[in-house]
Parts: structure tokens; C-alpha cells; sequence
């Protein structure tokens, strides 16, 4: 697993290979960890969760453990607060700390959603939908464009989670990705469970969705496992990233490999944490899927 000297990506640097969204709990067990069996070759982490500390004094204990970890992996800083989809535009606060700490860590990928999260005077911590209209898409790739001059690079939009459509919508989700992926010249952070949960949500069919994909516009893949609530008007799927990642999610996920080749691919856990070991173990399932793939597009 994660043998060193992995091919890289050709969009932006990520190994072609299983990482981990690296949470505190798991710094240590990390960074003890013996190559290559028990340490991935990058991790992605949510840089919001080090915005709030002084560079100025070395940040403290957060950014020493990142700053350890950023020695001896690559980074991949998936942003969860820039809100692109505010009415007033992104958040320039946000960016601005962004921007500061891309500078001193420089990642190998930089990431954020295709959602809002409030407006300039009431911030909500949620990832809300945005309704996919001609509006909403010049809107959205001005925003796009905005952060990638200030970063001085290419980032990737991830496709959301939904649990409603706007009944103006004009085109469906992967007609507006691909769009605004021509405007910007952005990628797509492509979450498989996301789409299992807003199809399953709004009726749709998964892969159907997967298959519209153009795998040359992924730079990166995430896993997670969500879970079903039970209602009367039918079963509500919640994207809470609480539980191992699911087999129609392992499904899909291997039918797009073997169609796109080996792609970075990023297993999520980020509520109910579980034990490092366990994480690891579902990173080696990514892993084995790559190494087919890899054979297979020799």
C-alpha cells in the first residue's frame, strides 16, 4: 500500500493514490506510523480548523502537528467556508486567510463547494445548494475566478449533497458543473457519496449521473458513508461522513475507475471518528481498486 514514488496527478500535484482526511485525534498515530503500510502518501485537511492562530507566533500546537505532517506527506487543503454562492460573492475574510495559509503550507490541491453558506451579515455552518440557472452560473464562475486569481492557482468544486431542487432550475447538476468548468478552467472534486445521497434524495439514478462525467475534468475523488433516516414520505439519506464508506458507493467508485484510470481518491470520516487503524483500512480498499486500475490502463 501507498508505495513511494506513486505517479503524481497532472492536476496539481496529488499522488495517484488513497488518502485520509487527517483529523486531530490521528496526528500522532500519523506521524509514528511505519512506510508504506500504515501512512498515506497525501491527506487532505480542512484549513478553516488553522485560521484562527497566529502565524505571527508559529500558530501553536495546530500548525507545529501540520507543519510536522506536511514533511513527510503531501497536503490537500479542502476549504469549507469561501461560500462562492452568496449573493455578495465569497467571502473575502475567508479567502484572505485562505490565501495566507496556502502561502505557507503550499498544498498540492485546494478545494471548496458548489454551495453558499449565508451572506456577508448571517453565516450558517452548512454547505446549502445553489439553484442551477444561467444566473447562478455566470454568478458562480465570477466567484471561481475571483479565488483563483488571489491563489495565483487552479482549484476543484465539489459536487453537494442535496435534499431539495429549486423548482426554477434550468439545467440539471452535471450540465452546470461542466459549464462552469469551461468558464473557469477549475476541476471537479467529484464525491461519489454525494451524488448517492442527492439521487436517492430527488429520485434520480446514480449511475446515470457518473456515467455524464467527463473523467479528464476530475482531480480528485472522495468516499464517505452516510446514513437514512426513516419518514413516512419515504427514506431521507443524510451525507454526515459518520460511518465506513458504503458498497454502493464502493460500486460506483470502481466503475468510474475503470473508466477514468487512477485518480486521487480521498476516504472521508469526519463525525463518529473511528480508531486510525480503521481508517487506514478503508483507505487499502481505494488502494486495491488503483492498483487494478493502474493494470489495467498500462
Amino acid at each position: 500500500m501507498f508505495q513511494p514514488g506513486s505517479r503524481q496527478s497532472d492536476k496539481g500535484g496529488l499522488p495517484l493514490t488513497a488518502g485520509i482526511g487527517l483529523k486531530h485525534q490521528h496526528y500522532s498515530a500519523f506521524l509514528d506510523a511505519d512506510q508504506p503500510a500504515g501512512r498515506t502518501q497525501w491527506v487532505e485537511v480542512h484549513p478553516q480548523n488553522y485560521f484562527g492562530l497566529s502565524n505571527s507566533s508559529g500558530g501553536g500546537p495546530p500548525h507545529r502537528w501540520l507543519t510536522a505532517v506536511a514533511d513527510v506527506t503531501v497536503l490537500s487543503f479542502h476549504s469549507v467556508g469561501l461560500s462562492m454562492g452568496s449573493a455578495d460573492g465569497v467571502f473575502e475574510d475567508q479567502l484572505e486567510k485562505l490565501a495566507t495559509l496556502c502561502d505557507r503550507y503550499q498544498p498540492a490541491m485546494v478545494s471548496d463547494h458548489l454551495s453558499f453558506s449565508g451572506n456577508a451579515h448571517d453565516r450558517v455552518s452548512d454547505l446549502l445548494p445553489v439553484p442551477y440557472t444561467g444566473a447562478m452560473l455566470d454568478h458562480f464562475a465570477v466567484q471561481v475566478s475571483r479565488v483563483q486569481d488571489r491563489l495565483q492557482r487552479a482549484i476543484l468544486i465539489e459536487n453537494p449533497s442535496r435534499y431539495l431542487a429549486y423548482r426554477g432550475d434550468e439545467m440539471d447538476e452535471p450540465e452546470f458543473i461542466e459549464r462552469l468548468l469551461a468558464k473557469t478552467g477549475c476541476g471537479l472534486l467529484l464525491d461519489i457519496n454525494n451524488i448517492i445521497v442527492s439521487c436517492g434524495n430527488l429520485g434520480l439514478v446514480a449511475t446515470e449521473y457518473l456515467q455524464s462525467i467527463d473523467p479528464a475534468t476530475v482531480g480528485e475523488i472522495h468516499l464517505a458513508g452516510h446514513t437514512a433516516e426513516r419518514h413516512e414520505s419515504g427514506p431521507l439519506l443524510i451525507d454526515d461522513h459518520g460511518s465506513a464508506v458504503g458498497s454502493e458507493c464502493w460500486q460506483l467508485y470502481s466503475r468510474f475507475i475503470e473508466r477514468a484510470g487512477p485518480l486521487p481518491t480521498l476516504v472521508e470520516w469526519d463525525t463518529d471518528v473511528p480508531e486510525y487503524k480503521i481508517l487506514i483500512a478503508e483507505a487499502k480498499k481505494a488502494e486495491q481498486i488503483l492498483h487494478s486500475a493502474a493494470y489495467d490502463h498500462a
